[in-house]
C-alpha cells in the first residue's frame, strides 16, 4: 500500500507537462545512441572498403596471391589482439566487398549504413547491382534485421514487388528498430571502439554519448 501511495504522491508532484517533457527526453537520447552508433558504423564499413581496396591493387599490380591474406590476418591480428573483423574470412569478405562496389559513393551513401553482417548477407545472396541496392534501400528504410533481410531475400521480394530503384534520401533507421538493435549489438563496433566482448549495452552507449566515461574512438 505504501508503494501505491509513494507513486500516487510522485504523480501529484510532477509539474504541469512533464510527462510529455520527459517522453521528448527519452526519444531524444535514443535518438542520440543510434546517430553515434551509425556514426561508427559507418567508419568502420568505409575501413573494411579501404582495406579490402588496398588488397585488391596489391594483387592487381603487384601480383601478390591469395596467400598473402592468411599472412595479412596473422599480422593484424598479433597488432589488434582484441578485434574479431581480422580474420581470415572477413579480410576475404573485405576484399569481396571492394570488388563489388567499385563506386566509393555507393559505399559512403549506401553499404555503409547498415550493419557489416547485412552487407555480407548480400554480398552471399545479390549479385544483380540493381538488386543489391534495392535491398540496402529497403533494409534503411524498414530497418530490418539480418534475419528479416535474409527472409526477404529468401523469398524473392525484389522480383515479387518489381519495384526499380528509385531516389532515396539516406536515414537513420528508427531507434526501436531491428535494425537499430542489431547495429548497436554489432559485435564488430564493440571491438573497432576498444570496448572488448564482455561490455554491456548500457557501456556501450554510454561511451558513445560521453567520451569520458571509458574507452571511446574519436570522430
Amino acid at each position: 500500500m505504501k508503494r501505491t501511495t509513494d507513486a500516487s504522491l510522485r504523480d501529484s508532484t510532477r509539474p504541469v507537462g512533464y510527462s510529455e517533457f520527459i517522453a521528448e527526453l527519452k526519444a531524444r537520447i535514443r535518438s542520440a545512441q543510434v546517430r553515434a552508433v551509425v556514426s561508427v558504423n559507418r567508419e568502420l564499413i568505409l575501413l573494411y572498403w579501404q582495406i579490402g581496396s588496398d588488397i585488391l591493387a596489391r594483387q592487381q599490380t603487384e601480383g601478390w596471391g591469395a596467400k598473402v591474406i592468411d599472412r595479412l590476418s596473422r599480422d593484424l591480428m598479433h597488432e589488434f589482439q582484441d578485434m574479431k573483423g581480422f580474420s581470415v574470412r572477413n579480410l576475404k569478405y573485405m576484399r569481396k566487398f571492394a570488388e563489388t562496389y567499385r563506386d566509393a559513393s555507393i559505399v559512403q551513401q549506401l553499404a555503409a549504413q547498415i550493419p557489416w553482417f547485412h552487407n555480407c548477407v548480400i554480398l552471399d545472396q545479390i549479385f544483380d547491382p540493381d538488386e543489391r541496392e534495392w535491398y540496402i534501400r529497403q533494409t534503411i528504410q524498414n530497418g530490418w534485421s539480418r534475419n528479416v533481410l535474409v527472409h526477404q531475400i529468401e523469398s524473392g521480394l525484389f522480383l515479387r514487388t518489381g519495384t526499380a530503384v528509385t531516389n532515396f534520401a539516406a536515414t537513420l533507421p528508427a531507434p526501436q528498430s531491428d535494425l537499430a538493435r542489431d547495429t548497436i549489438k554489432d559485435p564488430y563496433i564493440f571491438d573497432f571502439l576498444g570496448l572488448g566482448s564482455e561490455v554491456s549495452e548500457r557501456e556501450l552507449h554510454q561511451s558513445l554519448l560521453d567520451p569520458s566515461a571509458g574507452s571511446c574512438v574519436m570522430f
